[in-house]
């Protein structure tokens, strides 16, 4: 069952950098990353919203998990995606479709790393060991080598 998760991973990781290559050119035809990231969260929030229906049949959810939930979970998301998307749709014409994905990803592994570290979130502790490092280090190893080459 783990190796179906292993392959949904791939597939999605493979949907980034297209991804971010058809929101660049959003970007330019519509003369801001801002309107092009708020072009690309409606589709997809109409997308979720068909998604929702077609499957959970519903588009509601307990209100008092308002007030029994942090508030962050119901912002933080959204706020960090915006970033995310907007700084792909400008760093995408300057570094190329190879070096943002890495770098974004260097930092995506970076910051998963300490999450599992210290458990923020409430995400199971993964101590940071030396294969984990090599890891990151063989990370920055390609940036280097997608940049000169």
């Amino acid at each position: 069952m783990i190796i179906l998760f292993l392959i949904g991973g791939l597939i999605a990781g493979g949907i980034i950098p297209v991804q971010t290559s058809i929101n660049s050119r959003l970007g330019k035809e519509a003369g801001s990353p801002f309107l092009a990231s708020f072009i690309s969260f409606f589709t997809g929030t109409l997308t979720l919203v068909i998604l929702s229906l077609a499957i959970d049949h519903r588009l509601t959810f307990a209100a008092k998990s308002f007030l029994t939930h942090p508030w962050w979970i119901w912002i933080g998301g959204g706020i960090l995606g915006v970033f995310y998307l907007t700084t792909n749709i400008l760093l995408l014409p300057r570094l190329g479709a190879a070096l943002t994905v890495v770098a974004t990803l260097v930092g995506q592994m970076i910051m998963a790393i300490a999450i599992d570290q210290f458990g923020w979130f409430n995400v199971p502790v993964h101590e940071l060991n030396i294969p984990r490092l090599i890891g990151i280090a063989c990370m920055f190893v390609g940036v280097f080598l997608i940049k000169k080459f």
